[in-house]
């Protein structure tokens, strides 16, 4: 017999009875009946009841061990009687009654039980992550980031992707977040730098004749915590493809996604290829954000000129200074009191907003301050021409166009959820495309580049020289599922000229571009293939499909919100010697007063 197991505690089975075997695991609970001492033992794979009968030297070891005290049993396997059978466990038929028990490692008093779905403060859950990881909703989420990566892998296989990895010391390059940068020993005052992706490296791939890449790629930036975003580092599904279109990318990784969201939704639907195709300015008027939540049906409608010369004054003066009104439906409120009004226009202002009006509905009996001073007849043409029924309600949020449409995106949210209009069943997809290439930046006052520098434009050259740069639109998407925006991507700007006249357009030299991005202009002057791609985020893709709210819970060994990780005591100080190799000083930050 083996020195620890014959079987995992989910194996076994009523066709098992009888038999002699041995298990290895953790003590998950312990129940005391009588003088019958009745175990759950824990491993990896699940749960088995173990039974010490009274007088037993497996009785007298198991009755001084602590709960998550690992242990060795040996004994026969036996059948629970009908009434004592438990159908919500694999081995709930049978339970082991041990004949011999040998302690391999005994627990000393837990600082957070593992048994129970109980909450704890987050310091104590990362400072002891090794215990929180025993929970089984954590384990699984583990286990299913696993497997979601192990599906994702296989399928890129399938699709003729090739994997590649990526150097992680690099160079510094001007994205969008912070370095982590790396002191080098050997060229003193230099550094290396993490990457915040692979970008450039994957483009080079492309320009070395490989044709498609992906690889599950590390990534590192300094930037602050969100729930959907983890300090520090994060996991994507890198990937580029050599003589693409938009339409290819789309074809490529779609099937890719679809096939691991059925996989693993667990009785949840996905949406159905191809994937719906929203212009990011649709998205920013129906949504109120380019990261829309197509499970929630309301949408937004651009209402302004209702109120253009009408008799709700306010209004009538935003539209007039060139602001707009943007209406969201709050379907089926008629049985919601004045307080659900009032509260969401409370909730505006908490928010940093002037407030949300509104307009209520009973029954085709109209209520609220706008349908009084707009008047009834125009209040009855706005109501039909958004199509909305004798009981569905209305918020306005009015002001400049971009802070309208946030407002209005926030609260398209947050009326879904609050009116259960949200479907939790689904994972629907979608592709934002046809993002402007250029944006006017007030504070700078000048033209800049808007998502991705390094993206063709559409119309290529003729367009940069021809078009006004706010007309512009790029080769960039976006992919969304749930409101959650899993990656950005973009066709590639693969030709020297453009790229230089793109650059010149938002105020940056030849010189600037062969300083900052020299690996890449220099690689695409001796001929470069259009390309194109994309990154999904792991870490993010599993967080749906776990259904968790926070992507802490989908990661083995996460940092806090600081950018601390607490079981390893990092970061943390290093010595003098250390920092002499280093060819590094700390200056401490001036103490405040």
């Amino acid at each position: 017999m083996h020195a620890y197991r014959t079987h995992t505690c989910a194996q076994l089975r009523s066709g098992d009875v009888g038999n002699q075997v041995r298990l290895s695991g953790w003590i998950h609970r312990k129940r005391d009946h009588g003088g019958v001492l009745f175990i759950d033992l824990r491993d990896h794979y699940g749960l088995t009841q173990i039974v010490a009968n009274a007088g037993t030297e497996a009785l007298r070891i198991l009755d001084g061990l602590r709960a998550e005290s690992v242990v060795t049993i040996t004994g026969k396997v036996v059948a629970r009687g009908p009434e004592a059978a438990n159908s919500n466990l694999a081995t709930g038929e049978i339970e082991v009654h041990a004949e011999d028990v040998v302690t391999q490692s005994s627990a000393q008093e837990l600082p957070m039980p593992v048994a129970g779905e109980a909450e704890y403060p987050e310091d104590i859950r990362l400072r002891y992550r090794y215990l929180d990881l025993r929970r089984e909703r954590i384990h699984q989420n583990i286990v299913l980031r696993s497997n979601v990566i192990s599906s994702i892998r296989r399928r890129m296989i399938d699709q003729g992707f090739t994997e590649f990895q990526t150097p992680i010391l690099t160079a510094s390059s001007p994205e969008g977040a912070r370095d982590y940068l790396v002191p080098s020993r050997v060229h003193p005052g230099k550094f290396y730098a993490l990457p915040q992706a692979p970008q450039m490296f994957k483009q080079l791939i492309m320009v070395a004749g490989f044709d498609r890449y992906f690889q599950i790629a590390p990534c590192f930036r300094d930037e602050d915590a969100r729930a959907d975003r983890s300090p520090g580092e994060f996991y994507q599904l890198d990937f580029e493809m050599s003589y693409v279109t938009q339409d290819d990318v789309f074809n490529a990784i779609e099937p890719v996604l679809h096939g691991v969201f059925e996989e693993f939704a667990n009785g949840r639907s996905v949406s159905p290829l191809p994937f719906k195709r929203i212009p990011y300015r649709e998205s920013m008027l129906k949504y109120g954000n380019d990261k829309p939540d197509l499970r929630n049906p309301i949408l937004i409608t651009d209402v302004s000129d209702h109120f253009r010369g009408s008799g709700f004054g306010l209004f009538d003066k935003i539209v007039g200074g060139g602001g707009v009104v943007r209406a969201i439906p709050a379907l089926g409120t008629a049985d919601k009191s004045r307080k659900f009004f009032d509260d969401m226009n409370d909730w505006a202002r908490s928010e940093g907003h002037a407030g949300l009006g509104y307009i209520t509905q009973k029954n085709g009996e109209l209520g609220g301050p706008i349908a009084k001073n707009h008047g009834e007849e125009a209040t009855r043409k706005l109501i039909a021409e958004l199509g909305l029924g004798p009981n569905d309600g209305i918020f306005f949020a009015a002001g400049k166009e971009a802070q309208a449409a946030k407002l209005a995106g926030l609260a398209r949210t947050r009326v879904g959820e609050q009116l259960g209009l949200v479907d939790e069943n689904r994972f629907e997809f979608c592709w934002i495309v046809d993002f402007p290439m250029f944006e006017y930046d007030e504070e700078a006052k000048k033209v800049d580049f808007s998502h991705n520098p390094f993206s063709m434009p559409q119309g290529e050259l003729e367009a940069l020289e021809t078009k006004d740069p706010l007309d512009i639109l790029a080769y960039q998407y976006d992919i969304v599922c749930n409101g959650v925006e899993l990656s950005s991507g973009a066709i590639r700007n693969h030709r020297p000229d453009i790229m230089y006249k793109a650059f010149e357009i938002a105020g940056y030299s030849q010189e600037d571009v062969d300083t900052n991005f020299s690996g890449m202009i220099n690689a695409f002057k001796f001929g470069a293939p259009p390309h194109g791609g994309s990154a999904p985020g792991i870490d993010r893709i599993v967080m749906l499909l776990a259904n968790e709210p926070n992507i802490r819970e989908v990661i083995l060994f996460p940092m806090t919100q600081k950018a601390e990780d607490l079981m390893m005591n990092a970061p943390a100080q290093v010595t003098a010697k250390q920092l002499r190799e280093l060819h590094i000083r700390v200056v401490e930050p001036p103490r405040a007063g």
